[in-house]
């Protein structure tokens, strides 16, 4: 038997290009990325850390890893959700994240989340 099927989280994520704070010129490209991770398990679980693989259009790969997300340790209650928004920057006007959560469930059961990789990409702008 599975040992994480009461552990089921949702994870969706909208993305954002930072005209305003983004300085093409200069090789800097800043998103934001707002991400929702719903409980659909049957027990809460909590986040305790983060690991992101970001890679640009140049390859280059940066991983990050740190406790939480924005600064908490949502405990996520069955059917409830937590949203929060971050940031990322950028060397290319298009680049890709994935990574994972660590979580831990209520009867202390630790268990990756895999974030799905999704596109940090600059829109097309016509002059």
């Amino acid at each position: 038997m599975d040992e994480t099927a009461d552990y089921t989280l949702e994870i969706q994520i909208a993305t954002r290009f930072l005209d305003e704070e983004s300085a093409p010129d200069d090789d800097r490209y800043v998103f934001a990325y707002t991400i929702r991770i719903r409980n659909l398990g049957r027990l809460p679980a909590q986040l305790l850390a983060r690991h992101w693989v970001i890679t640009d259009a140049n390859g280059k790969v940066e991983e990050v890893r740190g406790d939480g997300v924005v600064g908490e340790q949502p405990r996520i209650e069955p059917g409830e959700q937590f949203t929060y928004t971050s940031g990322a920057v950028l060397e290319t006007a298009v680049g890709t994240m994935q990574g994972s959560y660590g979580m831990i469930g209520d009867d202390g059961t630790h268990f990756d989340a895999p974030i799905p990789a999704f596109t940090l990409s600059m829109p097309r702008t016509l002059h």
